[in-house]
């Protein structure tokens, strides 16, 4: 699913196919790690058996650091879009980080002119706190990425 969404939307993700392609078989299954605490893991929205979308999430291991996750790699597959997969794998990215102990913040970065993106996270309560320049090299110029920030609250 990740190679499509490199492909069909390069200018949202910093990794290409052909850098995802090369990469072992391995590197992708430890992604979908057994460990109940694993420092990076994957979430799946499935419809009908079929996956339907992916985000992904890691946890900072530096000890200065430890208190911030990261969403990473959100991709609902154009036929499940619209159907509210992508706020419930927003929803269970925040709900997995607020389970973590110590965890205040999961941050993000979103394509700027990627609307949709932007509002579904603003509606999951992100929040904007900075723009990088040229964050993206692509063949035809560079774009921007919007970062965003969720605050934790212990329940």
């Amino acid at each position: 699913m990740m190679l499509e969404a490199y492909g069909s939307h390069p200018e949202a993700f910093t990794s290409s196919v052909a850098e995802r392609e090369a990469l072992p078989l391995a590197w992708w299954q430890a992604r979908l790690t057994s460990d109940p605490r694993p420092l990076q893991l994957v979430l799946g929205a499935f419809q009908d058996a079929v996956l339907a979308g992916v985000a992904g999430l890691t946890f900072e291991s530096r000890e200065k650091s430890r208190h911030k996750a990261a969403l990473f790699g959100m991709y609902v597959s154009s036929t499940a879009r619209g159907k509210g997969f992508g706020a419930g794998l927003v929803q269970a990215a925040l709900a997995e980080a607020a389970s973590r102990s110590g965890i205040k913040v999961v941050q993000l970065s979103v394509t700027q002119g990627n609307p949709s993106a932007q509002r579904l996270y603003e509606r999951c309560g992100f929040v904007q706190f900075g723009l990088e320049p040229f964050a993206v090299a692509l063949p035809g110029g560079f774009v921007s990425k919007v970062h965003m920030w969720h605050e934790i609250v212990p329940s």
